[in-house]
């Protein structure tokens, strides 16, 4: 257990100064007292014996970071709500623990979530989750050992415990789907590299080739940063411009997500491609109001935000009550691939033989 000493050797201060900024009883700097309070988060020192004491006594309540009830420029018909649906899923899941969940959000800024968990601290809270809005990476203050600590769609360095996306999975039941269904040419235009989702599932599309013995094109992979305001859809136009008028086209382009295959049709159509007879489209990621409301409505593979939030809530309870505090491993969570008519069924598929690969892979 770390000591005001500890924190005073960290900070570079002393233990007069600290103690005047656990008590406010003097005179303190700002910038003196915001090392102080860093040196507190990264030794997870907890402020006195009198804390220790009523840390030990259940409070009932968990502490949820989140940028969902801020989140701007993200309506729900087309890109969706993902951190917004994963905390429905913890709330579901804690709700018969008998657990009461307090929501903080970060307003879109990073900066206060140090803030925000000692705000939680002070309030005893019996674990912390944090969810972020896309798989990512993400470094937190450390926090007392006595408090549970959940990563929801994201992870750190550290090893902190973390409920993931299978991203790697995910792409690559879609990609053994299609080819179940006959098709041996699949273009993919995945998101950036440097976004982990956009390296996973780039991987789970090789995976799924290399499985069925057809050798990797990387002509038929692309990386596109569609989203850009003004140079995104053009280079989307490009990377299609560029597969369609290949020696040996695909019939099917899988796409980084739902909202990129809405823009692939209107591409399509502007293009005078009939879909699915020439050339099929996929999604990923199951936003009902695209994919069910696209002509021809979309193939794609869930991306299960619900049961990620479920599977939070189970993880941080298992936490809170000791099981598991030494498991490092992430939690990974898929989804199933929703076939529909955007993709033409070149021969009935083998599901026997679809299934039989999913069970192997587990």
């Amino acid at each position: 257990m770390s000591t005001i000493y500890d924190v005073a050797r960290l900070a570079g201060v002393s233990p007069k100064t600290v103690s005047r900024v656990l008590n406010g009883d003097g005179p303190v700097g700002d910038k003196t007292r915001e090392s102080v309070e860093a040196a507190m988060r990264d030794l997870g020192y907890v402020r006195s014996n009198a804390a220790r004491m009523m840390r030990a006594q259940r409070s009932g309540i968990v502490g949820l970071i989140t940028g969902a009830i801020s989140t701007k420029n993200q309506p729900s018909t087309q890109q969706g709500l993902p951190d917004l649906f994963i905390v429905q899923g913890i709330q579901r899941a804690l709700e018969s623990s008998g657990m009461t969940v307090m929501i903080a959000d970060t307003n879109g800024r990073k900066d206060r979530v140090p803030h925000l968990i000692d705000t939680f601290l002070s309030h005893r809270v019996e674990g912390l989750i944090y969810v972020a809005e896309y798989h990512q990476e993400v470094k937190l203050p450390k926090v007392p050992d006595d408090t549970p600590l959940l990563l929801a769609n994201c992870f750190d360095a550290v090893g902190t415990p973390a409920v993931l996306p299978d991203d790697r999975r995910l792409q690559q039941d879609l990609v053994r789907r299609l080819i179940a269904a006959g098709h041996r040419r699949i273009a993919f235009l995945s998101l950036r590299p440097d976004m982990v989702a956009g390296r996973l599932r780039a991987q789970g599309y090789r995976d799924a080739l290399a499985q069925a013995g057809i050798g990797f094109d990387p002509a038929l992979l692309a990386h596109v940063d569609f989203d850009q305001p003004e140079i995104g859809p053009p280079l989307l136009w490009d990377s299609i411009d560029r597969i369609l008028r290949m020696d040996v086209p695909p019939t099917v382009i899988c796409c980084g997500n739902d909202q990129m295959a809405m823009m692939v049709y209107g591409i399509l159509r502007s293009m005078g491609r009939k879909m699915p007879e020439e050339v099929g489209v996929a999604g990923f990621d199951n936003y009902r109001a695209i994919a069910e409301t696209l002509y021809p409505p979309l193939t794609t593979v869930e991306l299960p935000y619900n049961a990620m939030g479920a599977r939070a809530g189970e993880r941080l309870l298992a936490l809170i009550s000791g099981e598991g505090r030494n498991d490092t491993a992430p939690v990974l969570v898929a989804g199933p691939v929703h076939w529909r008519a955007s993709v033409h069924e070149v021969r009935k598929p083998n599901l026997v033989t679809f299934k039989t690969l999913r069970e192997e892979k587990g």
